[in-house]
């Protein structure tokens, strides 16, 4: 396995008296495509904040390229790791190349301006994006999954080695949901990009994920392959839910079935 590029060492954190993530561990390492998964509240975003340097952690050490975080600048964390927010700020009156353009920040001075360099980057990130077509529409003009491609564009532009998404398919329909990971793997494959992802939709990351995290109560109780991970017991002890779990056609990788409590009549 590739050098380890994100490390999370006993990390704890809480909002106010109520302790979210609790001495969590996880590493992943240079290229994977790692998925997070886990019951709402479990601490997926407040993880991805932390990481994204967003929010403080009470205890704990989180190593980027075997950095400590909190000894990087704003820039110098910004140029590591990208982040797609699950509801991103929309800027009112902006069209979407200038907030694709937002991504070069983190290689400016106070006083530059983007060069030729800066420019052909952002083009190149809009056309890996699929957002060329409609670079110069309002960004409050798009659909959900077209917006979910722009920030995907801003992050490349970014010219991170880690990005990190926030539930990348939620309120999206099937076929943005595929679309839009199916945009984050082939990046991957063209690149040493490695992605870290809460993922609600526990068959997509059975799909995409190289290995998966399960948290519970805030600490990860399972970590490993897709199939080690979504099993029946694993399922119904986390989430509280019976499923029935087969394995997907041409993947082969678990697909996770609910199973009703009706009684058929």
């Amino acid at each position: 396995m590739s050098e380890s590029v994100l490390e999370i060492r006993n990390v704890s954190m809480s909002y106010g008296d109520n302790k979210i993530i609790n001495e969590l561990n996880l590493s992943v390492s240079e290229g994977e495509f790692i998925g997070i998964i886990g019951p709402n509240g479990c601490g997926k975003t407040t993880l991805l904040n932390a990481v994204s340097g967003s929010m403080e952690i009470d205890c704990g050490t989180i190593l980027i390229q075997q950095c400590e975080l909190d000894k990087l600048s704003p820039k110098e964390r910004a140029r590591i790791v990208s982040f797609v927010p699950q509801n991103p700020v929309l800027p009112i009156g902006f069209i979407v190349e200038e907030i694709v353009l937002m991504g070069r920040n983190p290689h400016l001075g106070l006083l530059d301006w983007e060069s030729a360099k800066d420019i052909e980057i952002v083009h190149n990130a809009l056309r890996l994006s699929g957002t060329t077509k409609f670079k110069d529409r309002l960004i409050a003009t798009l659909s959900g999954g077209e917006i979910q491609r722009v920030f995907i564009a801003r992050a490349l532009a970014q010219e991170s080695s880690i990005m990190l998404l926030d539930e990348p398919t939620a309120h999206l329909d099937i076929g943005f949901q595929t679309g839009v990971l199916d945009l984050v793997e082939n990046i991957r494959k063209q690149s040493s990009l490695t992605v870290v992802a809460a993922i609600h939709d526990l068959t997509l990351a059975a799909q995409y994920c190289d290995r998966l995290f399960l948290i519970e109560e805030g600490s990860v109780t399972v970590c490993g392959t897709p199939s080690e991970v979504i099993t029946q017991d694993n399922i119904l002890r986390v989430f509280g839910a019976n499923v029935e779990i087969i394995l997907h056609p041409i993947y082969n990788t678990p697909v996770v079935l609910p199973i009703s409590s009706r009684i058929a009549s």
